[in-house]
C-alpha cells in the first residue's frame, strides 16, 4: 500500500515533468531533468518507463495523423511530381534570370559603389569644408604674420601674433600645424626683436653720423627766429650811430655806412634764407625705428631693458660727441663741427622725451646736458687758449652764443655758457691787445716825427677828419702850414676807435645791459691805453735810432693824444647811450697813460742830451802840462755849445717845463762832467795854463746860461749849475787860499760851494804840474826863488786842507 502510494504520488509528478519538457525551452531541460534524480530512489526508471509510454502514445497519435493525412501526402507527392519538370525548368529559368540579374546588378554595383564613394567623399569634403572654415582664419591670420613680418610691420605683427594665441590657436589646438605655428612664435618674436634691434642701432649709427646737419639745420631755425627782432636793433643802432658817434670828433660817415650796408646785407641774407623751406628735425631723421622697438619692447614685456639699452647706447654716443678734435682751435669750422654736432644729439634727445613715454625723462636729459656742460666748458676753455687770433676768437663766441640760444630754446639751462663768454672775452681783449700792439708798432715804425705839412683846406680837412684837433691859431694861419702832431696820431686814434668797435663786437648778443657793455667798453679801452699803447710808446722811447728831436716830437705826439681822450670818452658814449655822468661810469686813463709815456720821453731827453754831451766833452782834448791858456775857448766845447742851441730851438714846441728841465739838466751834466775831468783820477798832474784854459771853457758855459737858450728860467738860475766850478777856478785864479781856509764853513763864505776835499784833489795835481815844470826849468834861476816860494805855499795849505778833511772825516 505503501509502495501504492508512493506510486501514486510519483506519476504526477512525472507528467508535470513531460509536461515542462514538452512545453518549455531546451534551455530550461537541464534543471528539469535535474529535478528528476534529485527525487525517489527509482524515480529515473519509473520517469524512463513514464517516458517511454509517453512516447508511445506520441508515436501512435502521430501514426493516426499520417493514416489520417496520408491520402494527401500521397496526392501531395503525385502533385509534386508532376510539378517537378516544372520546377526543373523553373530552375533554368531562375538561374538564367539570375545570371541575367547578375550580368545586369555589376554596372549597378559599380554605379552603387561610385555612389556610396561620393557620398562618403561629399561627407568628408563636408566634414573638411567645416574644418577648413574653422582652419582658415587660423591660416589668414598666419598669412597676414607672414605679411607683416616681411613688409617689417613688427608691432602689427606682434598684435596678430597675440590674437592667433588668446583667440584662434585654441579653435585648433589639435592639429599638427597649429603646433607648429604656436613652437614658431617665440622664434617670431626674437627675430622681430633682433629685427627692431638691428634698426636701432642702425638708426643711433645714422643720427650719430648725422647728428651735425641736424644741429645745424636746429642752429640756423634759432637764428632765424630772432633774425627779425636782431636786424632791427642792427638797424635802430647804426642809424643812430651813424648820426651821432662822430659828432665830437668830426669822423665822416663812411664807416656808419659801411655798418649800415653790412647791415641790410645781412638782412637780406636772412630773408633769403627765410624764404627757403624750412627742415625740421623729423624731416632729417625717420624716428620710426625708435618707436618701433619702444612699441615692440613694451609689447613683449622688457621696456625697462630697452630703455637701459638706449640711454647706454646715447650716453657712449654723448662722450664721443664731446671729444674734441685735436686740431678743432686751428680753424672755425672745428669749432663749428664741434657745436653742431652737440646740438643735433641734444635737439633728438628732446623730440624723444616729447614723444615718448618714459623712454627718456626729464631727470635723464637734465643729467646728460650737465655732464656734457662741463665737458663742453672744459674743452672750450682749453682749445680758446690756443686761439691768438682775434677773429676767430669772435667767431668762437658767436658760434657759442648761437649754440647756447638753440639749446636755450629747447630748455636746457645755458648760464654757465655765458659765464664762460666773460672768460673768453678776457681771451679775445688780449688778443685784441697783441694784434694792436703790432699795429701800433707798424704805425711808429712808418711815422717819420715830424709835423704833419698841409699845403691846402682840402688836406686840412682831411686831417681834422682823422683826428679831433682844434686850434684857432692854425685855422687862422695862411697855407702851407703845420700840425703840431706826427702822422702817427691820427692813425693812432683811428685804431683806438677799431679797437673799441672791435671790443664792441664781442659785446653783441651776451644778453648783457648797456651800462655793462659800456663798462666793458671802457676797460677794455683803459687796457689798450695804459697796458699796449703805453708798452709800445716806452719800446719806442728806448730804441737807440730814436733821436732828440724824435723824441721831442713823441712828448708833443702824446700831449695831443692825451687831450683826444675826451673825444675817446664822447665816442663810447654815444655807441652805449650811457652818460659819462653816470655814477659807476669807467673813465678812460689816457691821462696817466700818455703823461707816463710823456715822463719816460722826457727822462729820455735828458738821458740822451747827457750822452751827447759826454760825446762832445770825449772829444776834449786838453794839454794838461800847457804854459800859457791858447786865448780862446777849446773847439769841442764851441761845438757842444751850437749843438744845445739848436737842440734848444726844437725844444720851444714841448711845455715850458720840459724844455726848462732839458737845458738845466744838460748845464748841470755838462758842468758836472767838466769837474770829473778836473778831477780824474788818470790825470796826475795839471799846469796853471791848463786851469786858465780851462776856465776860459767854463766862461763860455757861463755865457751860454745866461743867454737864456730857453725862456723862462728866472734871473741867473741856469748860471748857477756852474757855480761848483766857477768858485773852484776862481780860487785857484785867484790864489785866495786864506779867505777859503779862514771862512770855510760860514753861511757867507765866497767859496762855499768849493769842497776841501775837490781843493785838495785838484791842488794836488797842480802841485805836482808845477814840481815837474821846476825840474825842466832849473837853468832859469830868476824862477828858482819864486817856485820854491809857491811850493811852499802850496804845500802849506795841502797840509791845511788835509787837515780839514781829515777833520771832516772825524765829525762824520
Amino acid at each position: 500500500m505503501a509502495e501504492g502510494g508512493e506510486g501514486l504520488g510519483t506519476v504526477p509528478e512525472h507528467e508535470r515533468i513531460l509536461q515542462e519538457i514538452e512545453s518549455t525551452d531546451t534551455a530550461c531541460v537541464g534543471p528539469t531533468l535535474r529535478s528528476v534524480y534529485d527525487d525517489q530512489p527509482n524515480a529515473h526508471k519509473k520517469f524512463m518507463e513514464k517516458l517511454d509510454a509517453c512516447i508511445r502514445n506520441h508515436d501512435k497519435e502521430i501514426e493516426k495523423m499520417c493514416n489520417f493525412h496520408h491520402q494527401g501526402f500521397v496526392d501531395a507527392i503525385t502533385e509534386l511530381l508532376k510539378v517537378r519538370a516544372d520546377a526543373e525548368k523553373l530552375k533554368v529559368q531562375v538561374t538564367d534570370t539570375n545570371r541575367r540579374f547578375q550580368d545586369a546588378g555589376k554596372e549597378v554595383i559599380v554605379q552603387t559603389e561610385d555612389i556610396i564613394r561620393c557620398r562618403i567623399q561629399q561627407r568628408n569634403i563636408t566634414t573638411v569644408v567645416e574644418k577648413l572654415q574653422l582652419c582658415l582664419p587660423v591660416l589668414e591670420m598666419y598669412s597676414k604674420l607672414k605679411e607683416q613680418m616681411s613688409a617689417k610691420r613688427y608691432y602689427s605683427a606682434l598684435k596678430t601674433m597675440e590674437q592667433l594665441e588668446n583667440v584662434y590657436f585654441p579653435r585648433v589646438s589639435q592639429y599638427r600645424f597649429c603646433q607648429l605655428m604656436v613652437e614658431n612664435l617665440p622664434k617670431l618674436r626674437e627675430d622681430i626683436k633682433e629685427i627692431s634691434m638691428s634698426d636701432l642701432k642702425d638708426f643711433l649709427e645714422s643720427i650719430r653720423k648725422h647728428s651735425d646737419k641736424i644741429g645745424e639745420t636746429a642752429m640756423k631755425q634759432a637764428q632765424q627766429q630772432k633774425t627779425f627782432s636782431v636786424t632791427l636793433q642792427i638797424k635802430q643802432n647804426n642809424v643812430k650811430f651813424g648820426k651821432n658817434m662822430y659828432i665830437n670828433d668830426r669822423i665822416p660817415e663812411e664807416s656808419s655806412e659801411i655798418v649800415l650796408k653790412h647791415a641790410f646785407e645781412e638782412e637780406e641774407e636772412n630773408e633769403e634764407e627765410n624764404e627757403e623751406e624750412v627742415l625740421t628735425v623729423q624731416d632729417l631723421v625717420d624716428f620710426s625705428p625708435v618707436y618701433r622697438c619702444l612699441h615692440i619692447y613694451s609689447v613683449l614685456g622688457d621696456e625697462e631693458a630697452f630703455e637701459n639699452y638706449y640711454r647706454k647706447q646715447r650716453k657712449k654716443q654723448a662722450r664721443l660727441v664731446l671729444q674734441p678734435q685735436s686740431n678743432m682751435h686751428e680753424t672755425v669750422d672745428g669749432y663749428r663741427r664741434y657745436f653742431t654736432q652737440i646740438v643735433g644729439f641734444f635737439v633728438v634727445e628732446d623730440h624723444i622725451l616729447h614723444v615718448t613715454q618714459g623712454l627718456v625723462t626729464r631727470a635723464y636729459t637734465d643729467e646728460l646736458w650737465n655732464m656734457a656742460l662741463s665737458k663742453i666748458i672744459a674743452v672750450l676753455r682749453a682749445h680758446s687758449s690756443y686761439c691768438t687770433d682775434p677773429d676767430l676768437v669772435l667767431e668762437l663766441k658767436n658760434l657759442i652764443v648761437i649754440f647756447a640760444d638753440t639749446l636755450q630754446g629747447y630748455g636746457f639751462p645755458v648760464n654757465r655758457l655765458f659765464d664762460l663768454l666773460f672768460e673768453i672775452r678776457d681771451q679775445y681783449n688780449e688778443t685784441l691787445l697783441k694784434k694792436w700792439a703790432g699795429v701800433f708798432r707798424d704805425i711808429f715804425e712808418e711815422d717819420n716825427y715830424s709835423p704833419i705839412p698841409i699845403v691846402n683846406e682840402e688836406e686840412y680837412k682831411i686831417v681834422i677828419s682823422k683826428f679831433p684837433f682844434q686850434d684857432p691859431d692854425l685855422e687862422k694861419q695862411s697855407f702851407p702850414k703845420k700840425f703840431p702832431m706826427s702822422q702817427s696820431v691820427p692813425h693812432i686814434y683811428i685804431q683806438v676807435k677799431e679797437f673799441i668797435y672791435a671790443s664792441l663786437k664781442f659785446s653783441e648778443s651776451l644778453h648783457r645791459s648797456s651800462t655793462e657793455i659800456d663798462d666793458m667798453l671802457r676797460k677794455s679801452t683803459n687796457l689798450l691805453l695804459t697796458r699796449t699803447l703805453c708798452s709800445c710808446l716806452l719800446n719806442l722811447i728806448r730804441k737807440p735810432h730814436i733821436g732828440l728831436t724824435e723824441l721831442v716830437q713823441i712828448i708833443i705826439n702824446t700831449t695831443h693824444l692825451e687831450q683826444a681822450c675826451k673825444y675817446l670818452e664822447d665816442f663810447i658814449t654815444n655807441i652805449t647811450n650811457i652818460s659819462q655822468e653816470t655814477v659807476h661810469t669807467t673813465r678812460l686813463y689816457g691821462l696817466s697813460t700818455f703823461k707816463d709815456a710823456r715822463h719816460a720821453a722826457e727822462g729820455e731827453i735828458y738821458t740822451k742830451l747827457n750822452q751827447k754831451i759826454d760825446e762832445f766833452v770825449q772829444l776834449a782834448d786838453y794839454d794838461w802840462t800847457m804854459s800859457e791858456p791858447d786865448g780862446r775857448a777849446s773847439g769841442y766845447l764851441m761845438d757842444l755849445i751850437n749843438f744845445l742851441r739848436s737842440i734848444f730851438q726844437v725844444f720851444t714846441h714841448l711845455p715850458g717845463k720840459v724844455a726848462q728841465t732839458a737845458c738845466m739838466s744838460a748845464c748841470q751834466h755838462l758842468s758836472t762832467s767838466l769837474m770829473q775831468m778836473l778831477l780824474d783820477s788818470e790825470l796826475k798832474q795839471i799846469s796853471m795854463g791848463a786851469v786858465q784854459q780851462f776856465n776860459l771853457d767854463v766862461i763860455q758855459c757861463e755865457l751860454f746860461a745866461s743867454s737864456e737858450p730857453v725862456p723862462g728860467f728866472q734871473g741867473d738860475t741856469l748860471q748857477l749849475a756852474f757855480i761848483d766850478l766857477r768858485q773852484l777856478l776862481d780860487l785857484f785864479m785867484v790864489w785866495d787860499w786864506s779867505t777859503y781856509l779862514a771862512d770855510y764853513g760860514q753861511p757867507a763864505s765866497k767859496y762855499l760851494r768849493v769842497n776841501p776835499n775837490t781843493a785838495l784833489t785838484l791842488l794836488e795835481k797842480i802841485h805836482r804840474g808845477m814840481k815837474d815844470t821846476s825840474k825842466k826849468n832849473n837853468i832859469f834861476a830868476q824862477f828858482r826863488k819864486n817856485d820854491r816860494d809857491k811850493q811852499k805855499l802850496i804845500e802849506t795849505v795841502v797840509k791845511q786842507l788835509r787837515s780839514l778833511v781829515n777833520g771832516m772825516s772825524q765829525h762824520t
